[in-house]
């Protein structure tokens, strides 16, 4: 089912471009091949790395890709939908939450790493990892504002600058975070599946044995 539905998302993207070369909208056209391979990154890690990726986490990356570039930047949701940007941005805090939950447990974990940390500082970097790559972009954004006179920083009713843009971007991000921080937490010390995060670490953690080798 998941499969399905990243493939979906995909066709309609690839659609998109195909018509947008016949009705020679080539920057459209470049723009959404570009997305078009970004949704692909998952499939092509998880291949070349030979690492088992679980396909609600490839569909939610993709459908963040999709919604972000394609909805939100070439069909301009970002300025009909006043609310677009923060779910966004949420969403975000939770991708790069998992992402960076992920990297420091399966430090934590793999015997040929010498490195015992406790939970709370695994899930103290998934938090700090989500909200550190959030400022990055933030700056990312205002460096294409500022150099090539783009409106990635969404100028808001009495903020020209996009400050308020860039605070609620930045607090979004931060609260996704900490909700992935606080489960990531409770998957360590309980370890009882309950969560949808849970579930998706454990997955990762069977399919992956090798990453996870038992401590002696």
């Amino acid at each position: 089912m998941h499969r399905w539905l990243t493939v979906s998302l995909q066709a309609i993207l690839l659609i998109e471009a195909i018509l947008a070369v016949f009705s020679q909208q080539w920057l459209t056209a470049l723009i959404t091949t570009s997305i078009i391979v970004i949704t692909l990154f998952p499939f092509f890690m998880g291949k070349f790395l030979n690492v088992f990726i679980p396909p609600e986490f490839v569909l939610l990356s993709v459908i963040f890709i999709f919604a972000s570039l394609f909805l939100g930047e070439v069909h301009g949701y970002y300025t009909r939908f006043w609310w677009w940007d923060i779910v966004l941005h949420t969403s975000s805090g939770f991708l790069l939450g998992i992402i960076g939950f992920l990297l420091v447990y399966i430090l934590n974990e793999t015997e040929k790493i010498d490195i015992h940390m406790k939970p709370g500082f695994v899930a103290l970097f998934a938090f700090v990892f989500a909200v550190a790559i959030g400022a990055l972009w933030e700056i990312f954004e205002f460096s294409m504002d500022s150099i090539f006179g783009m409106n990635m920083q969404k100028e808001m009713l009495g903020d020209p600058t996009g400050l308020t843009d860039t605070m609620w971007d930045l607090i979004v991000d931060s609260l996704g975070a900490l909700i992935i921080a606080v489960l990531g937490y409770g998957y360590i010390k309980k370890a009882r599946n309950e969560s949808f995060l849970e579930r998706w670490i454990q997955a990762f953690i069977d399919r992956n044995p090798k990453l996870f080798k038992s401590r002696q």
